[in-house]
């Protein structure tokens, strides 16, 4: 098997036995990179020589603990190459948010999942092409560029942490982070055949994300198997006081727990019907019943359930995200950090800037949120959506409240051509209309592979469970992937690179 084809799990083991060293695995990963990346766009910055540095020293402490095995046993992250979605601030690396508006810009600090990161010993290997603030589900808003899916590189990788999904799928990378608001980690995940999570809201800290949503975003891992993300999730996760949404709460080693005996009998699986609707493409449908089917046969018990504020979710999600948007990108004017456009007075430099800044998509999302946020607009938009938030919420609360977890499709569509949808906005946001309502809610989601279309595209499962349940959720995931092949298929990039 080539360094490449390993799973971060294979490679974490290797390391530690000393058959492969953090330079060579890091050194395969450039290489991969450089073969492989014109035909994909998935990175936007690739940081060799950080990364050969960070191997370099990983692979002192790993010596030396195998030297002396009494020593402080290293992290499993430890000499791992990582990929970074660029919303994510590094140190000394450019963080663009896949916008023109913060073109160049380096932070001075950290992202506490960063810091958590380093502390493990792990390798950064670049940052990831996104949707322009992660403002997007086919990551062709980026500034910079789309990414390529690379099952299919005329198709989209979905979005908006679509450079980090194509990445991981196209093995650029052993894992990835991307971040997800309303669907950005699990759709990307299910429209390129890798396993994307998304956290409880607060389990993640996002202090040193660039906020889009900052009720919704949160942090979340991709891997190519359930125990990559589970271990990637165990090292991110837990309590920050740099961020005041952040969740006090232990957090259990996911790794271990996945290593035990996993038994279904007796859990609960809840199958929505709002999420079986017409118009769904037929192999989606086809394929995610039988994996509910399969864990059926692993001894869960299957139950049909409602959550019958489903339909509102799209409309809610596009108000209170643009509206929390248009506060949080005001900060981007020109004047402390970023593009400045050249004016004659403070008023035009606002403009300007802005206006050659930002993209279409976040400009369209800055008025929307702008005008929900207006007076005499709030109580009949925003205060009314953040109502029917609630009654979203209710409805997981009620459900949970029968079932341990719900089982649905992650999107309607498999992956779809690149420009299919640029220009018709309101069908661009149907592709997560099965991923926002656990956005709205807080509630923990995944997706993992679960079979493939006739046209050969990747198919996605998504499970979701109560807040702080990502436990529960990572076992029977774990479970169905240990029962099924469909995680073990990558894409011949060989044979599929169609870049025009």
């Amino acid at each position: 098997m080539a360094l490449i084809d390993l799973s971060l799990r294979q490679a974490s083991d290797l390391l530690r036995k000393g058959q492969v060293s953090s330079v060579e695995l890091t050194e395969a990963i450039l290489q991969r990179i450089n073969d492989v990346d014109s035909h994909v766009h998935a990175y936007l910055t690739v940081m060799s020589d950080l990364a050969i540095d960070q191997a370099n020293k990983a692979d002192r402490q790993l010596s030396e603990w195998r030297a002396n095995p009494d020593n402080h046993r290293p992290h499993p992250l430890a000499g791992i190459p990582i990929a970074i979605k660029d919303v994510i601030c590094v140190t000394g690396a450019p963080t663009t948010a896949g916008s023109l508006i913060l073109e160049g810009f380096v932070p001075p600090y950290d992202a506490t999942v960063i810091q958590r990161l380093r502390e493990a010993g792990a390798v950064l290997v670049g940052k990831t092409n996104n949707d322009e603030f992660a403002m997007g589900s086919t990551t062709e808003n980026s500034g910079y560029g789309p990414t390529r899916n690379p099952w299919d590189t005329q198709r989209v990788p979905g979005g908006s942490s679509g450079g980090s999904a194509a990445a991981v799928a196209a093995r650029m990378s052993f894992a990835a982070l991307g971040t997800d608001t309303g669907g950005s980690v699990r759709q990307p995940a299910a429209f390129c055949s890798v396993v994307g999570l998304k956290p409880s809201y607060g389990r993640v800290s996002r202090f040193g994300m660039i906020a889009f949503a900052s009720s919704l975003d949160q942090i979340g891992p991709l891997g190519r198997g359930v125990e990559d993300v589970a271990m990637l999730l165990g090292t991110i996760a837990g309590h920050d006081p740099l961020d005041s949404t952040s969740i006090a709460s232990s957090v259990p080693d996911y790794s271990i727990e996945l290593n035990r005996p996993i038994d279904l009998n007796g859990v609960r699986i809840g199958v929505p019907k709002e999420y079986f609707s017409e118009g769904m493409q037929y192999e989606v449908d086809s394929s995610v019943r039988k994996a509910i089917v399969e864990l059926e046969s692993l001894g869960a018990e299957i139950q049909d359930v409602s959550l019958p504020h489903t339909d509102y979710a799209l409309p809610v999600y596009h108000i209170i995200a643009p509206a929390e948007a248009s506060a949080n990108l005001a900060r981007f004017d020109g004047v402390r950090y970023g593009m400045r456009a050249d004016a004659s007075n403070l008023w035009d430099e606002y403009c300007m800037t802005r206006t050659a800044g930002f993209g279409q998509e976040v400009k369209r999302r800055i008025m929307l949120g702008t005008y929900a946020l207006s007076a005499g607009y709030y109580e009949a938009f925003y205060l009314r959506a953040q109502k029917v938030r609630t009654l979203i919420k209710r409805d997981f609360d009620d459900v949970f409240s029968r079932v341990d977890i719900i089982a649905c499709p992650v999107a309607p569509t498999t992956a779809f051509k690149l420009g299919d949808k640029i220009e018709d906005p309101l069908e661009m946001y149907l592709s997560d209309v099965f991923t926002l309502p656990a956005s709205l809610a807080g509630v923990a989601g995944i997706s993992v592979p679960c079979g493939f279309d006739n046209a050969g595209l990747p198919i996605g499962l998504q499970l979701i469970a109560p807040a702080l349940g990502e436990l529960d959720l990572l076992r029977l995931a774990h479970a169905y992937e240990k029962a099924t092949q469909w995680h073990t298929h990558s894409p011949n990039m060989s044979l599929n690179d169609k870049q025009p």
